[in-house]
C-alpha cells in the first residue's frame, strides 16, 4: 500500500491508461462497414447523439468506478486533432437531458412516497430516459459520426422500451438525416447491451459497436476512426429484434421465474427456433478482411484438434478470432443445433500474412446433463465440427460415457423444459473419425487436478468462544443500523471501500480481508483523509449517483459526515487513490483474447496492492439469458463457455498478485435485477448444469479463484446462500472449491427481502458453508447463536467457516 499526498497524475496511472488504450480496439466490434472508415487523417467532423459529450463509461451500481477523469467522444476526437464542428447540436442536447435528470428523480422520489418504499430501493438502477431533442444538423465537414448511447444498472431491468431497447423517433430521425447529408457517416453504439436499430439499419454503412470502455472511451475510439487500430471484437451475445427476442420463460414482475426454455438460451435458441437475428453470436467485422482454411482435423487420447490457417487477405493490419462450434447428436437428450467448444485469436497480422491456430476439445467437454442419473452422458453418434458456420469434419462415437454419478443438487423445477423440433443435417465427404467410447473410460466434465491450498487446522480454533466464531463469520459492523454498510463503503481500512472482516479477526493476528467493489475496476474513495479509525472519504462527489437516491434522513447524514470530513482535511493532510476504469464485462468478453482480461485484471491488482484492497468483489459472470437484464453489463456473455474461459483469465490477472483474491459472483442464476432479493428462479436440473453453473466450474477449476459469492435470489424455492448441496456438494465438493464465500450485501436483513419468501438465514448460511456474511450486523450474529442453541447448527460447522475466512486472512496478509 503506497500513500498518495499528491492530486497530480501519478506515473501508475499513465502507464495503466496506456495499456487500456492499447487494448480497447479489441473489444469494440465493427458491425458494418463499406471502406470509408479508417479515415487517413483528422479532419472537421460533425458529431451528433446523446453519447458524444455524455458518453457512458460503464453502467451504475456497485461496477461503477470513481475515476479521477475518463475521456469521452468529444473530447477523444478533439485530442486526436479533429475540430468538431457541432458544439451548439451538443450544448442544447446537454440541457434538455439536464432538465430531463432534474425531472428523473423528483419522479423517483414521489413514486417512492405513494409506495411507502425507500427512495434507494426505488430508484436504484433506473436512469432517466432520452428527452425529446430537436435541433438542426448543421454541422460541416465531410465527415459525420452519431453517438446512441444506452445505460443501465444494478438493482432494475431494462425497460425495453423506445430510448432502451428501441431507438426513439428523435434518434431514428437524426441518424437517418446524418447518413443522408454527409459524405461519410459512422454510427457508434456507445451501449452496454444489445439494441434494436432495425428501423435504421439497412440505411447506415457503417456501424460500430463502441461499447463502454472505461477509462479511455473517446481516446480508444479516436484510434479506431484513424486507423491506428483496428476493432477485433466479436459479440459475445445475439442482437435481435425486439419482436424476436426469446420469450418462452417468464423474466421479471414475478416472485417466481421459470426458466421454462432449458438449456436453449441466446444463440441455442435462435437456432433452434430459426429466428435470423440482427447480428448474431461470434459476428464481427474488421477494416481488412480474413480468409480461415481448416488445415487439420484429428482425434487424440479423447481430444479433438483443428488446425486452422488464418490469412489477411485485406489492405489493413489486424486480428482474427477463429471460433470451433459442435453438433451433438440427438439420443436421450435433445441437443442444440450448435455449441461453442474452443476459440483461438491471432496475433496481429499484417497484409498478406498468415498465422495457423491448433484449437483443442476435449471430447468429454461436449457431454450434457442427464438429470435421471446425475451423471454427464456423452451419447453415442456422430459429432459435427465447424469453424464458424463451415463444417470441417465428423467425429463418430460408437457408445455412450458417462461421469461417475454426481449429486443431485439445487432442487427441482415445477414444468418440463422446451422441447423444439430440431432437423440437422450431416454433410458428407468431410474428414471422418471414429472413437471408442471405452477408450475414453469415465469422463470428468472440465476435471482439473490442483494442490490445495494450506488451511487452518481445526485444533487452532479451539480457543475461540462461540460469540468469537460467530462475529468472524460477520462481516466489520456496529450494533446501530449503518446505511453506508448496504450500499457498500463500510471498509475503515480503505475509504470508499465494499466491506472488511471483523476487527477480532486481526486482533487474533490473522490479518484483514478488505474488499473493493467491482468488476469494471475498483469502486472506492478518490480522496480521504487518515484517521485514529482508519482512512475516511471526503469526497461526495464520488457517490453521487447513489445519494441521489438516498432516503432524504440517510443522505443528508452523509453528506454531514463528508462536510465534516472536509474540515478535518482542513487540519489534515488529503491523500488520493484514483482507480482505473477498465472495459465493462461484456466489451471484455467481445475480445474473445484471454491475454486482454489477464492484462486487465493484472492492472486491477496493482491498484489493489496501491490502495490496500486485497479482495476484489468481481469478475462477475452470469450468463445474458435474456438482453433486459439490467446488470448484463457486468457480465460476459450468453454462452457459459466464453463466460467462464474469460472469468478464468480475469482471475488469474489479479490472482498472479501473491496478496489478491478476486471473488466470483453471483452464484447461481442471477439472471434478472427486478424483486433481486426476493426472486424465485425456477431451473431444471440439466439447465442449471449446462448453463448456469457451467462457467463457474471453468472459472474454478481452471484459475482457483479464492472467493466465491452466492447471489440474491433464490434457486428453486431456496435462498442460494442456503444451498448446502449447491456450495458444499458441488462446489466444494465436485469442483474442488477451496476458498471463502460470501453473501451478497443485505442478503439476511429483512429490511429489504420483503418479498414473500423473506431473508436468508443467517445459520442456515453456516450450515450451508456460506462463510461470510456480507453486510454484517449485531442481528446476524444473533441469530448464528440461536441457531447453535437451537441445535440447526453445530460448532463443528461454525468452526468451519470461520477456519476458512481465517485462512484466507492470513494467506493475503
Amino acid at each position: 500500500m503506497v500513500r498518495i499526498d499528491s492530486p497530480e497524475v501519478q506515473e501508475f496511472e499513465k502507464a495503466h491508461l496506456a495499456t487500456l488504450r492499447s487494448l480497447a480496439p479489441e473489444c469494440m466490434v465493427l458491425l458494418k462497414k463499406n471502406g470509408d472508415f479508417p479515415l487517413s487523417s483528422p479532419c472537421k467532423i460533425a458529431l451528433y447523439g446523446a453519447g458524444a459529450r455524455e458518453t457512458i463509461k460503464g453502467g451504475t451500481g456497485s461496477g461503477d468506478v470513481n475515476v479521477r477523469h475518463y475521456v469521452t467522444v468529444e473530447e477523444g476526437l478533439e485530442n486526436a486533432g479533429f475540430t468538431v464542428t457541432t458544439a451548439a447540436w451538443m450544448n442544447g442536447y446537454s440541457a434538455a437531458r439536464e432538465a430531463a435528470i432534474r425531472d428523473f428523480y423528483e419522479g423517483i422520489a414521489k413514486e417512492a412516497k405513494e409506495l411507502g418504499k425507500s427512495v434507494f430501493l426505488v430508484g436504484m438502477g433506473r436512469t432517466p430516459e432520452e428527452p425529446h431533442y430537436e435541433f438542426p444538423l448543421d454541422g460541416d465537414g465531410d465527415v459525420c459520426v452519431y453517438v446512441l448511447s444506452r445505460n443501465s444498472g444494478e438493482g432494475a431491468d431494462r425497460p425495453g422500451n423506445e430510448g432502451d431497447y428501441l431507438i426513439t423517433e428523435d434518434e431514428k430521425r437524426d441518424i437517418l438525416r446524418c447518413a443522408k447529408q454527409y459524405k461519410k457517416f459512422m454510427l457508434v453504439l456507445n451501449v452496454g447491451g444489445p439494441v434494436d436499430i432495425s428501423p435504421v439499419l439497412n440505411q447506415v454503412d457503417n456501424i460500430l459497436l463502441l461499447s463502454q470502455l472505461g477509462s479511455v472511451t473517446g481516446d480508444a475510439f479516436a484510434d479506431v476512426l484513424l486507423g491506428k487500430a483496428c476493432p477485433s471484437g466479436k459479440l459475445t451475445t445475439t442482437w435481435a429484434k425486439a419482436g424476436d427476442v426469446m420469450a418462452i420463460g417468464d423474466f421479471a414482475g414475478r416472485d417466481d421465474t421459470r426458466y421454462r426454455e432449458g438449456i436453449f438460451v441466446g444463440y441455442r435458441y435462435y437456432d433452434a427456433a430459426g429466428v435470423n437475428p440482427l447480428f448474431p453470436f461470434g459476428f464481427g467485422l474488421s477494416y481488412t478482411e480474413f480468409e480461415t482454411d481448416c488445415t487439420g482435423f484429428s482425434v487424440e487420447n479423447g481430444i479433438a484438434t483443428i488446425e486452422a490457417k488464418v490469412r489477411n487477405i485485406g489492405n489493413f493490419p489486424g486480428k482474427e478470432t477463429v471460433q470451433l462450434y459442435y453438433s451433438a447428436p440427438d439420443g436421450k437428450l435433445i441437443k442444440p443445433l450448435r455449441e461453442l467448444g474452443a476459440y483461438r485469436k491471432t496475433r496481429k497480422l499484417l497484409p498478406g500474412e498468415s498465422e495457423t491456430l491448433m484449437l483443442d476439445l476435449p471430447l468429454e467437454n461436449m457431454a450434457s446433463w442427464d438429470s435421471e442419473n446425475d451423471c454427464w452422458l456423452l451419447e453415442q453418434g456422430e459429432y459435427l465440427f465447424s469453424l464458424g458456420s463451415v463444417p470441417v469434419g465428423t467425429v463418430f462415437l460408437d457408445g455412450n460415457s458417462t461421469s461417475d454419478p454426481l449429486s443431485h443438487s439445487g432442487g427441482e423445477a415445477d414444468f418440463e423444459d422446451w422441447q423444439p423440433q430440431i432437423r440437422r443435417e450431416i454433410p458428407r465427404g468431410l474428414p471422418y473419425i471414429r472413437v471408442s467410447a471405452v477408450s475414453l473410460g469415465r469422463i470428468g466434465h472440465y476435471d482439473r487436478r490442483k494442490a490445495p491450498r494450506e488451511h487452518i487446522s481445526l485444533e487452532d480454533l479451539s480457543e475461540f468462544s462461540i460469540k468469537e466464531l460467530a462475529t468472524i463469520c460477520v462481516d466489520k459492523h456496529s450494533d446501530a443500523e449503518d446505511m453506508a454498510a448496504i450500499i457498500g463503503n463500510s471498509a475503515s481500512r480503505l475509504a470508499g471501500g465494499a466491506g472488511e472482516t471483523a476487527a477480532i479477526v486481526s486482533e487474533k493476528g490473522y490479518g484483514t480481508i478488505v474488499m473493493a467493489d467491482g468488476p469494471a475496476g475498483l469502486r472506492i474513495a478518490t480522496k480521504y483523509i487518515e484517521t485514529e479509525d482508519g482512512q475516511e472519504g471526503m469526497d461526495a462527489e464520488a457517490f453521487s449517483s447513489i445519494l441521489n437516491i438516498l432516503p432524504p434522513e440517510i443522505r443528508q447524514l452523509i453528506l454531514l459526515k463528508l462536510q465534516q470530513n472536509e474540515e478535518k482535511a482542513k487540519s489534515s493532510t488529503v491523500l488520493y487513490h484514483y482507480a482505473s476504469a477498465i472495459p465493462i464485462g461484456t466489451a471484455l468478453a467481445q475480445a474473445w483474447n484471454p491475454d486482454v482480461v489477464e492484462t486487465c485484471g493484472d492492472l486491477v491488482g496493482e491498484e489493489m496492492e496501491l490502495f490496500g484492497a486485497n479482495v476484489w468483489l468481481a469478475p462477475a459472470l452470469n450468463i445474458h439469458r435474456s438482453p433486459l437484464c439490467g446488470r448484463n453489463f457486468e457480465y460476459y456473455s450468453e454462452d457459459p463457455l466464453i463466460s467462464g474461459k474469460t472469468a478464468a483469465a480475469m482471475t488469474r490477472g489479479v490472482q498472479k498478485h501473491e496478496k489478491c483474491a478476486v471473488t466470483i459472483k453471483h452464484f447461481a442464476c442471477n439472471n434478472q435485477e427486478t424483486n433481486r432479493y426476493g426472486s424465485n428462479s425456477v431451473v431444471s436440473q440439466r439447465a442449471l448444469r449446462e448453463i448456469y453453473l457451467k462457467g463457474f466450474e471453468i472459472c474454478v477449476k481452471e484459475a482457483a479463484p479464492k472467493a466465491l459469492m452466492t447471489s440474491y435470489n433464490l434457486l428453486n424455492g431456496t435462498h442460494t446462500a442456503n444451498r448446502g448441496d449447491l456450495i458444499n456438494k458441488v462446489l466444494r465438493g465436485e469442483w474442488s472449491f477451496e476458498g471463502i464465500v460470501m453473501t451478497d450485501w443485505g442478503t439476511t436483513n429483512d429490511k429489504f427481502n420483503l418479498g414473500v419468501y423473506g431473508a436468508s438465514c443467517p445459520a442456515l448460511c453456516i450450515k450451508a458453508g456460506n462463510d461470510l456474511m456480507m453486510a454484517g450486523s449485531k442481528e446476524d450474529v444473533d441469530g448464528i447463536l440461536t441457531g447453535l442453541r437451537d441445535g440447526t447448527i453445530t460448532r463443528a460447522e461454525l468452526e468451519a467457516c470461520a477456519g476458512r475466512i481465517l485462512a484466507l486472512s492470513k494467506e493475503l496478509s
